[in-house]
């Protein structure tokens, strides 16, 4: 008896493991990788072209836009509210990727990227991650940061100095 158990144990251990195995198969990161980009491409060019509903459907109900300054860490209702002003005059902002690498996680629920980008302001990086939801990819998570040469570096440091100090000194009360 304890070997026909034992048996039925190492069975389903066994199709358990393939099943898996065969789901992550099905998967195909290439046309994943695809949709992603093509999320993000319409994503710029909404804002681009000021088209405020069709830039945040792009964005789930919890995301997170995280700007270039230290207190720009919106949830999407305050990043809303922030961008609103900006959409309605009719320009928002311009960003171009001019590289993208996309990354699928296995179950192909989830993705990743990283971008560098043409800006108003400069050569910026873009990074974040996307959730597949029910009607195709969302951004979840998105962080734009200024690129800045390490030759520059301490020159940007002098730069923020007075203004790094006021904005950490909220977080030592």
């Amino acid at each position: 008896m304890r070997k026909f158990v034992y048996s039925l144990m190492m069975l389903f251990v066994f199709v358990s493991c393939n099943n898996k195995e065969r789901q992550v198969e099905k998967i195909n990161t290439n046309v994943e990788k695809i949709a992603v980009d093509s999320v993000l491409t319409l994503w710029h060019k909404s804002a681009a072209e000021a088209k405020f509903e069709p830039y945040f459907n792009a964005m789930t109900d919890k995301s997170v836009f995280i700007g270039t300054d230290a207190g720009e860490n919106w949830n999407i209702k305050d990043f809303k509210s922030f961008s609103k002003p900006y959409f309605d005059k009719g320009k928002a902002w311009s960003f171009k990727a001019v590289e993208r690498n996309i990354y699928v996680y296995n179950d192909g629920e989830l993705a990743w990227f990283d971008e560098l980008l043409d800006t108003w302001m400069g050569v910026c990086r873009g990074s974040g991650v996307l959730i597949k939801v029910y009607d195709g990819w969302k951004i979840e998570h998105y962080v734009l940061s200024l690129t800045i040469p390490n030759d520059n570096i301490e020159d940007v440091k002098n730069v923020n100095k007075e203004k790094d100090s006021l904005f950490l000194s909220k977080f030592k009360k």
